[in-house]
């Protein structure tokens, strides 16, 4: 497992090949599909963001409310194909990357490769494993979403895998 602190470096992104294992510490957001309509309504209407995509990786979840004495309730990955109708422009907007589940489209691909950034998959159903991984988090935006709202977590160790490189190369791929 390779230890990585976010954001990565040109040098981290080079060094990462699909399948490696990681873990990452650092800040990560959370935006599933609501989340990601009103952002895009932001932009539409030429409007600011509420985070900086230069300094944002997306994590596509959904937190459950914290139990006393955590940050977090359990926090898996949703499917992350259905976020393939705003990856691409997000990405070339400056995001530095996303974690989700499963499978992303072949414009998705192309546009981190465009950027050379990093698509993650985490593990369905360890939503409480996650959940330990969340050392702090608070809401940042569109908090009538509830759980699908964005939330900026700081995380520690948090695993996953490397699901799409910065060359296109893909864990999916079925060659």
């Amino acid at each position: 497992m390779k230890q990585l602190r976010l954001p990565l470096s040109e040098a981290d992104i080079a060094d990462l090949h699909a399948g490696d294992g990681v873990l990452l510490t650092g800040t990560i957001y959370t935006a599933r599909d609501c989340a990601h309509r009103r952002l895009f309504e932001l932009l539409d209407a030429d409007m600011p963001l509420p985070v900086d995509l230069k300094t944002t990786y997306i994590y596509y979840a959904g937190p459950c409310p914290a139990p006393a004495g955590k940050a977090c309730g359990s926090c898996g990955p949703t499917t992350s194909a259905r976020m393939n109708a705003f990856a691409p422009r997000l990405l070339d907007l400056g995001l530095l990357g996303m974690i989700g589940k499963g499978e992303m489209s072949e414009e998705t691909r192309a546009a981190l490769v465009r950027n050379k950034k990093v698509y993650f998959a985490a593990i369905g159903g360890a939503g409480a494993q996650y959940a330990a991984c969340i050392k702090k988090s608070a809401l940042v935006t569109f908090p009538d979403l509830y759980s699908e709202a964005i939330y900026r977590f700081d995380v520690e160790n948090f695993p996953a895998v490397v699901a799409i490189d910065a060359q296109g190369r893909s864990v999916y791929d079925r060659d």
